[in-house]
């Protein structure tokens, strides 16, 4: 079965790994603590190791938002009980668990459906069990109420005493098998739109293809040569400071972020969109909900020792947060924020020239759409993000193509994902810079975001009173409009010139106050 995610954090100059949970037969978890020497979290949203593809199916799983209590502990095991409750449809799951299967092979899931439908059959006859006991015992409290002679009512005394004793270990058996099917549920990924293609990232579809690549007619440099020449950014002192990964942006490269984030902020608010920043330490619980969950030996988020919390690796997790638990009124929907953060991620498994300089590291800032809507609308809305992410690199005059990912490709989350990937003539190759995900009801059936529809009939009862229309979850999708540090790694390297400088894109320069090209330094 998939681990589940188990942050623990503490003071900020202290990040560290947290317990983690390691899966057995017998689908309980078992903690170890890890060295303390090592600095991350397991956590991560994508996919496990690549393995052969399936089959497809649609419809939306689920999952929802209820704080637990602390692990139960035996003498040599610690039973996990889940942080929060999955609105999950066992029963539809059990109804269609041919297709459900088909699904979690396509993805590469290691989600344990048979232990999950097991688990389900057990609760369900439990639960017929704790009802009939109630129900002996009620009986029991009824004929307690009359007149009996005293051998009957200490014979029913110490029937009443028995099915206590038998109801409460019962009711117990019972918390702890919901506990274990939660554990074990929350672990199945989102289903699949029919069209999305099967198998791994080589079985992506191309969508759309924009622009073409600029030639050029003098040697084309990367944006670490042209960054050193330039003056504007410096990798080794961010590595004395903090690290591999990091580094200080000077110069026109200030100035060029902050161009990049406001013109984005601008025309995205232009279409409609509420401007956010974010809280950039969230609760690990809400990271969960968002549907990151471990996917092999990877990790992409940070946690703070000694604490619930973590850095957001996208400012989708607190934007997700902001309705948690709460019913929105059908009248607000779509409701769409976008919001800049900073982000922070581990890049655990990166390496080689692929991921130099600026293409991959551990804090950049970001410029992400996030959409609340009708369930009957997300795929609409997906199809509008996308364009508003053509709109906006087609502007900046880049090169790039769009894809239909492939399943292996899906993170849990998501139920279709379209990613972009821009023309980088100094890597000599595509990179992504962007990504728009419909995640359906998975994120908000976890987060517990519902709406209840304003023209749905209602229903009088016998006793004259309305009964309302039922709430229905939200679906939520989520865009990035601008990754600052691989927009600088396209801007700089797609738009170099022969005498070493490098032309800033028309719609920027009034955010750069007029600013019209970056030269190099005089010495």
């Amino acid at each position: 079965m998939a681990l589940q995610c188990r942050l623990s954090g503490a003071t900020f100059q202290s990040l560290k790994l947290a317990t983690i949970p390691i899966s057995s037969s017998s689908s309980r978890f078992i903690f170890r603590t890890l060295p303390k020497t090592l600095n991350l979290a397991l956590f991560s949203r994508h996919s496990a190791p690549k393995a052969p593809p399936f089959s497809v199916l649609i419809r939306t799983l689920s999952a929802p938002a209820v704080a637990a209590a602390p692990a139960a502990e035996t003498s040599d095991i610690k039973v996990v009980k889940p942080q929060w409750n999955a609105a999950i449809d066992f029963k539809w799951i059990r109804d269609n668990k041919e297709a459900v299967a088909v699904n979690i092979k396509n993805r590469n899931s290691n989600a344990n459906l048979e232990l999950v439908l097991q688990l389900y059959d057990k609760m369900l006859n439990l639960q017929k069990e704790v009802e009939r006991l109630r129900g002996e015992r009620n009986n029991v409290a009824n004929k307690m109420k009359g007149k009996l002679e005293p051998a009957e009512r200490q014979k029913l005394i110490e029937e009443g005493k028995n099915l206590k004793e038998a109801l409460t270990t019962l009711e117990e058996d019972l918390v702890k098998l919901r506990d274990e099917l939660q554990i074990e549920a929350q672990c199945i990924p989102n289903l699949t739109h029919p069209d999305v293609p099967i198998g791994w990232e080589d079985s992506s579809k191309l969508r759309n293809m924009v622009g073409s690549p600029r030639k050029f007619d003098f040697p084309v440099k990367d944006h670490l040569q042209l960054g050193k020449e330039l003056d504007l950014f410096d990798f080794d002192a961010a590595a004395e400071v903090s690290g591999s990964k990091f580094y200080y942006l000077k110069n026109e490269a200030v100035m060029l972020e902050m161009a990049l984030v406001n013109w984005t902020l601008t025309e995205v608010m232009k279409r409609g969109f509420t401007p956010l920043t974010t809280p950039e330490i969230v609760r690990s619980s809400v990271v969960e909900k968002c549907g990151f969950q471990p996917r092999g030996e990877n990790t992409q988020v940070y946690s703070i020792e000694d604490s619930d919390q973590c850095l957001i690796g996208t400012a989708e997790i607190p934007v997700g947060g902001i309705h948690m638990d709460s019913i929105v009124a059908e009248s607000a929907l779509p409701l769409k924020y976008v919001a800049f953060s900073h982000c922070f991620r581990t890049e655990a498994g990166a390496a080689g020239t692929a991921t130099r300089g600026l293409y991959r590291v551990h804090q950049f800032s970001k410029v992400e759409m996030f959409i609340l809507c009708r369930q009957e609308e997300s795929d609409m809305y997906h199809e509008e993000l996308i364009k508003i992410e053509e709109d906006l690199f087609s502007s900046l005059g880049l090169h790039f193509k769009i894809l239909d990912m492939a399943t292996g490709d899906l993170g849990a989350p998501a139920y279709r994902k379209f990613d972009v990937e821009a023309w980088m003539p100094g890597l000599e190759r595509y990179g992504e810079i962007s990504s728009a995900s419909n995640c359906t009801d998975y994120q908000s059936r976890r987060l517990g975001i519902r709406y209840r529809p304003s023209e749905s009939p209602s229903t009088t009862s016998k006793k004259g009173k309305t009964n309302v229309a039922a709430t229905k979850f939200v679906h939520t999708l989520n865009a990035t409009a601008c990754a600052v540090p691989r927009m600088l790694v396209c801007l700089l390297e797609n738009f170099q010139q022969e005498d070493g400088s490098v032309s800033i894109p028309h719609p920027l320069r009034p955010f750069m106050g007029g600013v019209e090209a970056i030269y190099p330094k005089s010495r």
